[in-house]
């Protein structure tokens, strides 16, 4: 019997071997000074509830537009039209990337083909997403505050 254990003990996620890295592929910036002269992907996670998502999107195209960005795509992924239902609705498929990985493949090579110099989120993305997905898209990601913030003038200098 003690040999039908060792046997077992070993199969699954414990035999993956981790993931290496090859030291020539670079990670892209993560992050932008400005969107003033960027091409920009626009991408959004949309409950099926929400019925105004092209609403959504058109609003954040417009600000990155106001701020000088060029929007050369637009991508929706939409969650609970099905696999979930009603109490999935407001989760993201994915923790570490927010979208369906052939959603994400979708986004980068779109980013790919336009030269995208970053991919805006307008739901909210962790710092993980961030992370993941600049590495995935090959273009830094960052969420649409994010985007916004980086071209928000600074405070003038107070006078001494």
């Amino acid at each position: 019997m003690r040999q039908h254990e060792n046997r077992h003990r070993h199969r699954g996620r414990g035999r993956r071997p981790a993931r290496r890295s090859t030291g020539s592929a670079t990670a892209p910036p993560s992050r932008l000074s400005s969107v003033a002269g960027t091409r920009v992907v626009l991408v959004g996670l949309f409950s099926a509830k929400e019925k105004d998502f092209g609403a959504v999107l058109d609003s954040a195209a417009t600000e990155l537009a106001a701020r000088g960005a060029r929007i050369v795509g637009r991508f929706v992924q939409r969650r609970g039209i099905s696999d979930g239902g009603a109490a999935k609705m407001a989760l993201p498929f994915s923790s570490r990337t927010l979208l369906r990985s052939g959603k994400v493949r979708e986004v980068a090579a779109a980013c790919e083909e336009a030269r995208a110099d970053a991919a805006v989120f307008v739901t909210p993305l962790t710092e993980l997403q961030e992370r993941t997905l600049t590495v995935l898209l090959g273009c830094p990601a960052l969420s649409l505050g994010t985007a916004l913030a980086a071209n928000r003038p600074s405070p003038p200098a107070p006078a001494t």
